[in-house]
C-alpha cells in the first residue's frame, strides 16, 4: 500500500463525487481508488473481512472517511440520487461499498418513505458486525437528530416483547442517542429498556453491558434507581443472574450500589418440608408407631444345640424314668 498523500486522496475523492449522478461511472472510479490503496500485507487468500462473509479491499479507514466527506453535501442536496447510489453500492457486496451505502442512508431526510424499508431489509440480511453497527447508528443519524420521536417508535418496534431476535438491534440503535450529550430526555429510553433488562436472554449479555454502561454515563442516579427497581421487583430469577455475570464491566461506583442486590441469596425452604404435609406424624396413632428391634447376631454353628433327634431321645428317657419311680 502506498503512503497516503492526503492532498492526492482529497483530489481523488473530489473527482469521484463528480460521478455522483452516474452510478456506473461512480463504481468504476471507486474501484480504482480502493484498489490503489489496498493494503496487500493484510490481504488474505480468501480476501474476506475477519468475522465476516463480505469481500474486502483492505482499504484504510481514512480513505473511506475522505470519500464520505466529499459525498456528504451532494447527498443531502439530492436524497433521491443518494438512495439510488446507495442501492448500487450495497449490491456490490464488498465491506467498503456497504459501509458507504450505510453512510448515504444517514444523509437522507427521515421523511423519505423508502428509507425505513431499505434499512429494515439490509439489517435483516447482514451478518458483518461492522456494517450492522453502521446501519443502526450512521444510517439513522438524521432521524435520531431531526425526528427523535419517530426514531423511538422505530426502536420500540425493535424491542417488541415478541421479537427477542431484534432486541440487539434496538439496543445498538439506542447507544448513539444515549451518548449524545445534547439529548436530555432519558426517561422514555429508560421506560423502553427496563423490561428488556428484566427479560434479556443470556445471548444479549454483551449488548446489555454496553447499554447499562452508556445509561450510567448519561445519568448515574436515574440508572441506579431503575436497576434497583428491576432487581427488587423482578419475578424472573435470571434477571439477577444475568446482571451479576456482566457486573464486572460496570463502573466501580455502580458495582458498589448493586452489590447487595446481586449477591446470591441462600435457600431458605427445605425440600422435605415442602413434600411432606405438616401434621403427618402427629395424626398417626401411637399404637401404629412400631419400634424397630435391633437384630441379634446369629450364633456360630459350633455353639448351637445338638440336633433335634437327640433332644427328643433324652426327653423320652427322662419321662420313662419318672414313671418307674
Amino acid at each position: 500500500m502506498p503512503a497516503i498523500d492526503l492532498a492526492r486522496l482529497r483530489k481523488q475523492a473530489n473527482r469521484l463525487a463528480d460521478f455522483f449522478f452516474l452510478p456506473d461511472e461512480f463504481m468504476k472510479h471507486l474501484r480504482e481508488i480502493l484498489d490503489f490503496y489496498v493494503n496487500y500485507t493484510l490481504r488474505t487468500k480468501e480476501n474476506v473481512a475477519p468475522g465476516s462473509n463480505l469481500k474486502t479491499y483492505r482499504t484504510p479507514p481514512a480513505v473511506i472517511t475522505h470519500i464520505e466527506n466529499e459525498l456528504r453535501a451532494v447527498a443531502e442536496a439530492n436524497p433521491h440520487f443518494a438512495l439510488e447510489l446507495a442501492d448500487v453500492l450495497w449490491d456490490e457486496g464488498a465491506l467498503e461499498t456497504r459501509l458507504l451505502a450505510a453512510y448515504l442512508l444517514g444523509r437522507i431526510p427521515p421523511q423519505e418513505v423508502r428509507l425505513l424499508p431499505r434499512l429494515t431489509a439490509w439489517t435483516q440480511q447482514i451478518r458483518d458486525p461492522e456494517v450492522r453497527s453502521a446501519l443502526l447508528s450512521t444510517s439513522l443519524t438524521r432521524m435520531r437528530q431531526e425526528t427523535p420521536n419517530q426514531f423511538l417508535i422505530l426502536v420500540r418496534e425493535y424491542l417488541h416483547p415478541e421479537r427477542t431476535r431484534t432486541w440487539s438491534n434496538g439496543i445498538q440503535a439506542l447507544l448513539p442517542m444515549i451518548a449524545d450529550t445534547s439529548f436530555t430526555n432519558l426517561p422514555p429510553i429508560l421506560d423502553l429498556v427496563e423490561p428488556i433488562i428484566e427479560e434479556a436472554p443470556s445471548t444479549l449479555q454483551n449488548d446489555l453491558a454496553e447499554l447499562i454502561v452508556a445509561l450510567y454515563r448519561a445519568s448515574a442516579n436515574e440508572t441506579i434507581f431503575m436497576l434497583k427497581h428491576v432487581l427488587t421487583h423482578s419475578q424472573n430469577p435470571m434477571t439477577a443472574v444475568t446482571l451479576r455475570r456482566i457486573s464486572s464491566s460496570f463502573p466501580p461506583p455502580l458495582q458498589k450500589e448493586l452489590r447487595e442486590l446481586l449477591r446470591p441469596q441462600p435457600l431458605t425452604a427445605q425440600r422435605y418440608a415442602e413434600e411432606v404435609p405438616m401434621g403427618f406424624v402427629e395424626d398417626m396413632p401411637v399404637s401404629k408407631i412400631v419400634e424397630v428391634k435391633q437384630k441379634t447376631p446369629r450364633k456360630k454353628k459350633s455353639e448351637e444345640t445338638p440336633a433335634s433327634v437327640n433332644v427328643k431321645t433324652v426327653s423320652r428317657k427322662t419321662r420313662k424314668g419318672i414313671k418307674d419311680a
